[in-house]
């Protein structure tokens, strides 16, 4: 039986403005959570001693003043004195982006700008509290890219490029294939942790000879690397996105790969790109 997730939804400060506070609760209770509405204008101390009375999984902090940088950590603070760090809290309203990474240090698991999706923080907030709790039923929304993967790099020729990445650059090259579902031969190229991905058009049909003659050589995408690429597929259509893939296709060194439309990724190729473990330990 899924868990039924309960929420507190709070205004701290003088903020005298609620309706996307509403919104936001309204939503949740759409999604099957129970929602407690603290109202306008609490302190942070009631916020703190109303979740632990309620005995919430979440917290969801609403500020519209600018106060964000002074109250949502004091809310954090009070947590932790009455020992229920456990509560996920999360927070919203109008937050510069800047403002962001400090909150996330004080503790603030996600903070959703203005225009998100509600759904988006109603599966985030189900699929933080499931981890927190060990539950094992998966929830895909929101969960972030793993890594880079690689970054492709369009070549007219491979002879003719190497040369400057594995001589002058001093790097390793790892192999090369020809990948006949994107019309491209491929030299693997190691970096770090990462890899370089020098792609030749095998036929003029190719996209990346189509990329070529467009745009010249240069970097043509950028892989991000995750597990269960076909829920990311659905996840990404989900919330909008363009795939030039609606299913994945076979991609270099036996990977299996999807690239979302450039329209939809302020105007950058991204492929998803899952590899099965073993590959990757092989390598």
């Amino acid at each position: 039986m899924k868990k039924t997730i309960r929420v507190l939804i709070a205004k701290p400060g003088l903020d005298g403005h609620d309706r996307g506070a509403l919104v936001v609760s309204q939503a949740l209770r759409d999604y099957g959570m129970e929602v407690i509405y603290t109202g306008l204008r609490q302190t942070p101390e009631q916020i703190a001693a109303a979740a632990v009375q309620e005995d919430v999984d979440a917290i969801g902090l609403s500020c519209l003043s600018g106060a964000h940088n002074e109250l949502f950590p004091e809310v954090m603070r009070l947590l932790h004195e009455k020992g229920a760090d456990d509560i996920i809290v999360v927070g919203g309203g109008v937050i510069p982006w800047e403002d962001i990474p400090f909150l996330e240090s004080k503790g603030i698991q996600k903070v959703f700008t203005p225009g998100t999706p509600t759904i988006e923080t109603a599966k985030f907030i189900e699929q933080a509290v499931y981890k927190r709790d060990g539950i094992t039923e998966e929830v895909f929304s929101g969960v972030a890219p793993e890594r880079i993967d690689h970054i492709g790099i369009a070549v007219k020729s491979l002879d003719e490029a190497l040369p400057f990445y594995v001589n002058v650059l001093g790097l390793t090259l790892e192999a090369i294939e020809e990948v006949p579902s994107q019309k491209v031969k491929v030299a693997f190229i190691k970096i770090g942790e990462t890899r370089l991905e020098l792609l030749e058009a095998l036929t003029a049909e190719s996209p990346v000879a189509q990329f070529i003659e467009k745009r010249g050589q240069g970097v043509h995408h950028v892989a991000l690397g995750v597990t269960n690429i076909q829920d990311r597929i659905d996840e990404m259509k989900a919330n909008g996105i363009k795939m030039i893939h609606d299913a994945a296709v076979p991609g270099a060194g036996g990977a299996s790969v999807a690239f979302m439309h450039p329209s939809s990724t302020h105007k950058v190729l991204f492929e998803l790109c899952e590899k099965t473990k073993s590959k990757e330990e092989a390598k």
